[in-house]
């Protein structure tokens, strides 16, 4: 997903193959729990090979990623990890029910799949608990060494000052850099000694991360040469927050770092691959939510009678205007003097039926048509109006990157932002919309498509 991979992702990814191999296992457990007494039937079951298990895996798994599990920059609380696993099997198992009806020769039983996803429940709590007591470990983290101590190195304190926001790195202290301010707290400092080599041997470091406020003439980059000939990681901060934070941060990026990071796929295998993922994801919503469609223009028609759909101007790919189509879900007058409002929480000249369409986003399913039509992406950055935009591209830099794609009905940015409804909002959210423009691939879509699941189902960052 990310140009440059964190430990963090290394262990999201061993942890799924522990949890496949372990619902795999589980369903050969529940077969032995079932029909303890009968060697009959239980070597009939597992005659049938592998591929009853690893459907339940897979299917599993898929529902986990879904609620946003195989996430790595995710937090959660126990109670909260316990919620979205149970949620997660519910669903798993509900699938895996249309999957039987639809594939007879994969059916396991109703009581035997109950029994396999218990133990497999069980299993994957536990592995979950394991995982956090081992990436908690200082042990089992990343030694970083922060070369320089001004206002872009303490962007680290400040931003990611969380437990839960190091859990793949530790920070073993900061370097001041000669001739510049100093804006960490002292005991966080460390004095090289006049060789940032034999510090970084002495205190075990294995990445450093050059962070000054002013790069000419302040790097020793023979030093720094000779710690990466030893091995040591060398990162800039701004790489650094992108690998571990899922973000842009507009404060530290420059030109230069965006330019030569890498990224920016527009190949055409690229391009060809997002566009079929865009019609066959279009397509099957489509099939699969029509009648809640024509549910939805009925109950608006019947609320005071005025058009059923509402159509904007938004801005798309390469600052191309278009015209998005909703489910109209406000007043017919909600901009009667013509002027572009925010959506506000508790928003007044929302409907009765407006107020559910767009808590539940039902109101946005009409946009599949511009994705049909090609206007729009499955996933990308969501579209501004022109208004917003002239505004933005004044106010917040990099706005206008954002527009290097076609713009999505959902996005990066939604899953890690709430809704925003102001120009300080538009900047946090483009941090997460220029990583996505930077990292953007066919597994990035498809599993920002999994977690978006989650979103609606819990009505986050609707208004």
């Amino acid at each position: 997903m990310a140009a440059f991979p964190s430990r963090a992702d290394r262990m999201v990814r061993l942890l799924w193959l522990a949890e496949s191999l372990l619902l795999a296992l589980s369903v050969v457990a529940a077969i032995w729990l079932r029909f303890p007494d009968d060697a009959a039937g239980r070597e009939l079951l597992l005659a049938r090979g592998p591929l009853p298990a690893l459907l339940v895996a897979g299917v599993v798994t898929l529902s986990m990623a879904a609620f946003g599990l195989y996430q790595p920059h995710i937090r959660l609380s126990r109670s909260e990890l316990l919620m979205r696993l149970l949620v997660a099997f519910a669903f798993g198992g509900v699938a895996l029910l249309v999957v039987f009806y639809v594939v007879p020769a994969m059916y396991l039983g109703r009581g035997l799949m109950a029994i396999a996803l218990v133990v497999g429940f069980v299993a994957v709590y536990g592995a979950r608990m394991a995982a956090r007591w081992a990436m908690g470990g200082e042990a089992y983290k990343r030694r970083v060494l922060v070369y320089g101590a001004g206002g872009n190195a303490d962007l680290i304190n400040r931003r990611m000052r969380r437990r839960a926001d190091r859990q793949s790195f530790a920070i073993v202290g900061f370097v001041a850099v000669p001739d510049q301010q100093v804006v960490v707290a002292g005991p966080l400092l460390v004095d090289p000694l006049g060789d940032l080599p034999g510090l970084v041997h002495r205190l075990g470091v294995q990445e450093i991360v050059v962070a000054p406020d002013e790069r000419r003439g302040g790097l020793p980059m023979e030093e720094i040469l000779a710690c990466a000939q030893r091995g040591v990681s060398v990162v800039n901060l701004p790489q650094f927050f992108e690998r571990e934070a899922g973000m842009i941060k507009l404060e530290v990026v420059d030109p230069s770092s965006l330019v030569f990071s890498g990224g920016f796929d527009h190949s055409i295998v690229r391009r060809v691959s997002k566009r079929a993922f865009d019609l066959a994801a279009a397509l099957l919503l489509l099939a699969a939510g029509w009648p809640a469609m024509l549910l939805v223009a009925l109950a608006v028609r019947l609320e005071g009678g005025g058009p059923v759909l509402y159509r904007q101007v938004r801005v798309g790919q390469g600052g191309r205007s278009f015209e998005l189509v909703k489910f109209r879900s406000m007043r017919t007058d909600a901009e009667k003097d013509g002027v572009a409002q925010w959506a506000s929480q508790h928003d007044d000249r929302t409907t009765r039926v407006g107020r559910f369409i767009r808590k539940t986003r039902l109101d946005e399913l009409p946009q599949l048509f511009n994705v049909l039509a090609g206007d729009m992406s499955f996933v990308g950055p969501r579209p501004e109006r022109p208004q917003f935009v002239d505004q933005f591209n004044d106010e917040i830099r990099y706005y206008a990157v954002r527009h290097s794609v076609k713009p999505g009905l959902t996005g990066w940015a939604q899953l890690r932002y709430p809704y925003g409804a102001s120009a300080d909002d538009a900047r946090e959210k483009l941090k997460f919309d220029l990583f996505y423009v930077k990292n953007h691939g066919l597994v990035f879509d498809f599993m920002i498509l999994l977690q978006t699941v989650e979103v609606v189902l819990f009505g986050r960052g609707a208004r």
